[in-house]
């Protein structure tokens, strides 16, 4: 009989959970100060202002994600096939995302 391959993982120290807590308190607390803060307006065409708000938030919501999705569901120490499974995810979502916005920005408003 052939004995089953032992899967090892490798074991994280309390201190890296401390390291991500400390991170995402911080992330958290930056995007508070960020709601207060007007950040200012970008024109990238005349007719379509756009908040830097929103942007800055998005960036430090996706960075927390990340810290989440590496750290505490292990995704940083599993496999590559995991690491490729949540890389398609990401992949698909944005896609559809972008989709959705090409949708959204190519319509003629007003035009009805």
């Amino acid at each position: 009989m052939s004995e089953a391959k032992e899967h090892t993982h490798p074991i994280v120290g309390p201190k890296v959970y401390v390291v991500i807590l400390f991170a995402l308190l911080a992330g958290t607390a930056l995007t508070v100060w960020a709601s207060f803060v007007d950040l200012g307006v970008w024109h990238p065409t005349p007719n379509l202002p756009i908040s830097w708000n929103p942007i800055v938030a998005l960036a430090i919501a996706t960075t927390k994600a990340v810290l989440v999705v590496l750290y505490f569901m292990h995704v940083k120490y599993s496999t590559k096939l995991t690491k490729l499974s949540i890389g398609a995810a990401i992949f698909m979502f944005v896609s559809l995302i972008g989709m959705t916005l090409a949708d959204y920005i190519s319509r003629a408003w007003g035009s009805w």
